[in-house]
């Protein structure tokens, strides 16, 4: 296995990036995962490849195997106060199995930070879920801090940020 190339996608890709992310998700939340197509899927040019949002995926030898993408957080979280901040929402990780525990999820995050950073995002947001092995540790590793742990009796959304720029 040689290692992953990382490539912004283009509009050419998105049926296939589609197809992966939503047998990712299929896979990542089995019986969890409600209703159609998510809205960023649906409309997934104009969310990740127009405006301020950004979709990497990695390939090797041309095969998609991981994914991983940020688009700007949409404040639906009441608790979660980032007005005046330019603030991404980070979404849509997933690695084939067989390309996991080899450091290719924290490279897919860090050309996607990088790619952050050159937009002037202040700070990215992410929310995970317990039932995700090894997630929130995963995601303290590239330096998010818990925000806020939410009761809900179904996904106890674990919320998340990572401040990129300092206020002024």
């Amino acid at each position: 296995m040689s290692a992953p190339c990382i490539e912004r996608v283009l509009t050419g890709d998105i049926a296939e990036v589609v197809s992966f992310v939503t047998e990712a998700r299929a896979q990542m939340f089995s019986t969890r995962a409600a209703g159609g197509m998510p809205a960023d899927l649906a409309a997934f040019e104009a969310v990740y490849l127009q405006g301020d949002g950004c979709f990497l995926v990695a390939r090797d030898n041309g095969r998609l195997v991981a994914s991983i993408g940020y688009t700007p957080y949409d404040h639906r979280f009441p608790q979660l106060d980032y007005r005046g901040l330019k603030a991404v929402e980070v979404a849509r990780l997933f690695v084939m199995p067989d390309y996991r525990r080899g450091g290719l999820a924290s490279r897919l995050y860090g050309a996607l930070e990088g790619r952050a950073r050159a937009a002037q995002v202040a700070l990215m947001y992410l929310h995970t879920h317990p039932f995700l092995p090894g997630a929130v540790d995963f995601w303290r590793r590239q330096g998010f801090t818990l925000t806020h742990n939410a009761h809900d009796p179904v996904s106890h959304t674990t919320h998340m940020e990572r401040r990129l720029l300092r206020a002024t």
